[in-house]
């Protein structure tokens, strides 16, 4: 994966398709399943990545959670962060 990639404004993240986005009743949160396991996320991880499905620019997921968070101080850098953690993982594609 290249950790030295950057989501550019018109980008259309999207998840990879070995990964599968859902609620799960039992841990009371979004879970990223995979192959190999699962992954339990925190509330503004599941939003962004509810967003990532290669229709979405990462200008427009950006502006939605400074809709949706109240407390949006400097929410734009870490969703951008995030997408940029996530696509070195290999959880979603540009």
């Amino acid at each position: 994966m290249d950790e030295d990639f950057h989501f550019q404004p018109e980008d259309r993240p999207q998840l990879d398709p070995k990964y599968l986005l859902r609620w799960e009743n039992s841990q009371d949160a979004y879970v990223l399943l995979y192959p190999e396991g699962v992954i339990k996320l925190n509330a503004t991880a599941a939003e962004i990545l509810k967003r990532c499905t290669g229709e979405t620019t990462t200008a427009n997921i950006a502006l939605e959670l400074k809709a949706l968070f109240v407390d949006n101080t400097n929410i734009e850098n870490s969703i951008y962060k995030f997408l940029e953690v996530t696509h070195a993982k290999g959880w979603i594609r540009s």
